[in-house]
């Protein structure tokens, strides 16, 4: 009885009572697609690095009004289906053979109970190191990759790492619980790791931290590029965070045409104004060659190891 009589004040508590009846209701819609089956078309996912440029271009996309989508990431779900909880601390990725049935019934289900029924837009950078699986999962998804400069894209890593965000930080811990493998990066100055876990994160729990930002930046756009060689070219769209400065109209109007999206003159006007448009940055807008102001010293000593990645993703890492 004391047990009861103790939840009683959270059982009246009108947040708490809100969040279990909106449990409830979504559960009840999940349920219902199930078993109704409404037609769910096949996702559009923005994925990219993070820190590369994925928001910018997720709320770009998302202003056509074409779109369900939610206004935060989703890797909680997506880990749900295939993470460190379940893959044994591995990583965040997900390879094509992982994709099971199920993990597309209950994607499809829990966009339709929170979101209705329609094509959803779904921005999770984590996915970025799941392209495979998800084309598995989703045959006719299409996927629009944006990518960055490697010392601009790791420069604005480190400053996530170090400075968080205004909502909180970056760190995995509130996820997932303690690392099963001590972590000390940056000689100790970090006990967890931040932004996403990459395969093979566990030889980099000592490391400096320009180095695991390296390798995450590296991990997650090779595991990209690599996947996109198995996907149909019309549902692939690569985009460079550098033309938001160079040519943001021009970019974008060719991202909506590839989605079968009418380009009108608002939005002309909104991409027209990206470069000084605030988004969820960690520093300061958005601008190019950043790292020269920021870490240039942390970026000279990986730049080799980064280069090989920049030169095949177009870049001229002595430029």
């Amino acid at each position: 009885m004391a047990l009861k009589l103790s939840s009683l004040p959270k059982l009246l508590d009108p947040e708490v009572r809100d969040k279990n009846l909106r449990l409830l209701a979504w559960r009840a819609q999940e349920l219902f697609w199930n078993v109704a089956r409404p037609a769910m078309p096949d996702p559009v996912f923005v994925i990219g690095c993070s820190r590369s440029g994925t928001t910018i271009t997720f709320e770009t996309i998302a202003a056509s009004g074409h779109f369900l989508h939610f206004d935060y990431e989703l890797p909680q779900f997506w880990n749900s289906l295939v993470g460190p909880l379940n893959n044994g601390w591995e990583s965040e990725s997900a390879r094509p053979e992982q994709a099971l049935p199920e993990h597309r019934r209950r994607a499809l289900a829990y966009f339709y109970a929170r979101l209705g029924q329609g094509q959803v837009l779904d921005k999770t950078c984590i996915n970025t190191l799941r392209v495979g699986y998800l084309h598995t999962l989703f045959p006719n998804a299409k996927f629009i990759f944006i990518q960055r400069d490697g010392r601009d894209n790791i420069s604005s890593m480190i400053d996530g790492w170090r400075l968080g965000r205004t909502d909180g930080g970056f760190g995995l811990e509130k996820f997932f619980g303690p690392s099963p493998s001590p972590v000390a990066i940056n000689d100790g100055e970090f006990s967890e790791w931040h932004f996403f876990l990459p395969p093979g994160w566990k030889d980099y729990n000592r490391a400096s931290l320009e180095e695991v930002c390296a390798y995450q930046w590296i991990t997650a756009n090779a595991l990209a590029l690599d996947a996109a060689r198995t996907i149909p070219p019309e549902q692939w769209i690569s985009l460079r965070y550098e033309d938001i400065f160079e040519r943001p109209v021009e970019m974008f109007r060719g991202a909506f045409e590839r989605l079968n999206l009418p380009f009108n003159a608002e939005m002309e006007r909104r991409c027209a104004s990206l470069s000084s448009r605030p988004t969820s940055i960690v520093r300061g807008t958005p601008k190019k060659q950043k790292w020269k102001e920021s870490n240039p010293e942390m970026i000279e000593r990986i730049l080799p190891a980064i280069a090989p990645m920049m030169e095949r993703m177009g870049y001229d890492p002595h430029d």
